[in-house]
C-alpha cells in the first residue's frame, strides 16, 4: 500500500502551504463562533480570495477551526493532484475508476472516546453563521451509514442544528441515499446507526458528493479518486467504517419515527430555508484525534459550500452527454446559479438535433438542476459574459426552448413548489446546423499573444 497518510487532511494542509504559500491562513487571534467564520470567508470571497482558514483560538472553546478547504478550484485540483485546467476531465475520469477501501481495525493514532456525562457536543465550535439561522451548526459533516437491505454502504453532506449535549437535528432534504437509507430502516422499525465525520482531505468529499450506481459505496469512489484503497476505521460503538484519517467523529443514531422542527437555515440558494425533514440525531460517543480541528464549511453561496457541488456536477454532466455525444467540449456549472440549478454546455455540432438532444441529458443527471443552455464550441463556458451573448445572437424562443413543467426538482429551491415540484427550461443557443450564418469576428492567434506580451510589460 502507498503512503495512506496523503489520506489526511493536515497533510494536505501542509503540503497545499507549501506549493502555495499564500493560499493557507492561520488567523491567531481570538475570534468567536457567532459569525466571525462566515464574516471572514465573505469578506475574502468580496476580494477574489480563497485560501484555507485556520482559526487557532475561538473564544471559549479548546478545539481549533478549520475552514474553506473546498473553496477554490487551485485546491481541489491540488487534492487530486492535477491542474486547475485539467480538473473536470481529470475527476469525471476518475469518477469511473472505482477501488474498494480496505478497514484498519485500529485508528492510525491513539483517540479519545467521550461516551456518557464526558460526552457534551456543545463544547465543539459548532459555529452560528447567519443571524436568522436556528442556532448553531454542523456544515462538513460527513455522514456515513449502511443500507438496511443490501448493506451497501454510503456517505454524504447533510446539515445538523445543535440542539443538546447529545441532540441534534438534521434534515435529509436532498432525498438521496441517505433519505432512503433512515425511511428503510424506520419502516422496519429501527433507528439508522450513523457516523458524522468532520476533518477530511478534499478528495473524500469530491468523493462523497458523486452519484455512483445503488451497488456501488462512495468510498469505492474516493478510493478511485485517490488511486489507491481508501483507508477506513471501524467505529468505537457502533458496527460502521469511516475514513481512518478523520478529525472528529460522532457516532449516533437518526432515531426512527420522532421528527422536531429544524432550521431556517441559509442554504446555498442565499435565502434562509424552512424546508427540512425534521429527522432527529442523538449521538452515542465522540471519537476526536489528538489537537483535531473541527471542520466548518461557510453557509449560504460561499465558495466552500457550493463550488464542490458545481464540478461534482461538471464530471457528471460530461460523463453522461459524451456516451451518446462524441464531441463535448465543455461543462459548467456556475455559482451564479448556486452550483446546483444551471448548467452551460459547449459541443462541436456534427448531427442536425444533436444541441436539443443534450437538453434532456443533462437535465436527468440531477434534479436540482433546471436551466440548460448549449452552445457552440467557439464559446467559453466558463465566461458567462460569452454564453449570454451566444443566447443573444444565437437563440430564436420560438424555435429554440424545451420547457418541462412539472418536474422533480429542489426543495431548497424557494421557488419550487413545497414538494420540490418545478418547470425546467433548455436553450439552444446553438447555430443552425449546416445553415448559412453571420461571421464571428476573430483575432489572429499570434498577434493576440503579441498584444498580451505588450500588455503584461505596459501594466506590470
Amino acid at each position: 500500500m502507498s503512503d495512506a497518510t496523503r489520506q489526511d487532511l493536515r497533510r494536505f494542509v501542509d503540503d497545499f502551504a507549501q506549493a502555495h504559500p499564500g493560499d493557507v491562513v492561520r488567523i491567531t487571534e481570538p475570534v468567536r463562533i457567532e459569525y466571525d467564520v462566515q464574516a471572514l470567508a465573505l469578506e475574502l470571497e468580496r476580494r477574489r480570495r480563497f485560501p484555507v482558514l485556520v482559526f487557532e483560538r475561538l473564544t471559549g472553546f479548546e478545539v481549533p477551526v478549520i475552514a474553506n478547504v473546498m473553496a477554490s478550484r487551485k485546491a481541489l485540483a491540488f487534492a487530486l493532484g492535477t491542474t486547475e485546467d485539467e480538473l473536470p476531465h481529470e475527476y469525471a475520469r476518475r469518477l469511473r475508476d472505482t477501488v474498494k477501501p480496505v478497514v484498519r481495525d485500529e485508528p492510525p493514532f491513539r483517540v479519545r472516546v467521550l461516551t456518557g456525562d464526558a460526552l457534551d457536543l456543545e463544547r465543539l465550535p459548532l459555529p452560528l453563521y447567519y443571524a436568522g439561522d436556528a442556532g448553531r451548526y454542523i456544515t462538513a459533516g460527513l455522514t456515513t451509514a449502511r443500507d438496511p437491505d443490501t448493506g451497501v454502504e454510503t456517505a454524504g453532506y447533510h446539515r445538523y442544528q445543535l440542539k443538546g449535549r447529545d441532540r441534534l437535528g438534521v434534515s435529509l432534504h436532498s432525498r438521496r441515499r441517505m433519505f432512503e437509507y433512515q425511511r428503510r430502516a424506520e419502516s422496519a422499525g429501527r433507528s439508522l446507526p450513523c457516523a458524522i465525520v468532520l476533518g477530511l482531505h478534499p478528495a473524500v468529499g469530491l468523493g462523497a458528493l458523486a452519484y455512483p450506481p445503488p451497488e456501488v459505496s462512495k468510498f469505492d469512489v474516493v478510493g478511485g479518486l485517490f488511486r489507491e484503497p481508501l483507508e477506513l476505521r471501524r467505529c468505537e460503538t457502533i458496527d460502521l467504517a469511516v475514513p481512518a484519517w478523520a478529525e472528529i467523529v460522532i457516532e449516533g443514531e437518526i432515531l426512527a419515527g420522532v421528527r422536531e422542527p429544524e432550521g431556517p437555515f441559509g442554504e446555498f440558494t442565499g435565502y434562509f430555508s424552512r424546508r427540512s425533514t425534521e429527522h432527529v440525531f442523538v449521538a452515542r460517543a465522540v471519537v476526536m484525534r489528538p489537537g483535531a480541528w473541527f471542520q466548518s464549511i461557510a453557509s449560504g453561496r460561499a465558495p466552500d459550500h457550493i463550488l464542490p457541488l458545481a464540478v461534482l456536477r461538471e464530471a457528471e454532466i460530461r460523463n453522461a452527454v459524451a456516451r451518446v455525444i462524441p464531441n463535448v467540449r465543455g461543462v459548467h456549472v456556475p455559482t451564479s446559479g448556486g452550483a446546483s440549478f444551471t448548467a452551460y454546455v459547449s459541443i462541436r455540432q456534427t448531427r442536425p438535433g444533436e444541441a436539443k438532444h443534450v437538453i434532456p441529458i443533462v437535465l436527468g443527471v440531477d434534479h436540482y438542476l433546471k436551466f440548460v443552455v448549449v452552445v457552440d464550441d467557439d464559446i467559453d463556458v466558463f465566461d458567462e459574459s460569452d454564453v449570454l451573448w451566444a443566447i443573444a445572437t444565437r437563440m430564436q424562443a420560438d424555435r429554440d426552448l424545451v420547457v418541462i413543467p412539472g418536474s422533480l426538482g429542489a426543495i431548497l429551491d424557494p421557488s419550487a413548489s413545497r414538494d420540490g415540484v418545478t418547470a425546467k427550461l433548455g436553450m439552444d443557443a446553438t447555430r443552425p446546423f449546416g445553415a448559412p450564418f453571420a461571421e464571428k469576428l476573430v483575432m489572429d492567434d499570434e498577434r493576440l499573444a503579441w498584444a498580451k506580451a505588450l500588455a503584461d510589460r505596459l501594466l506590470r
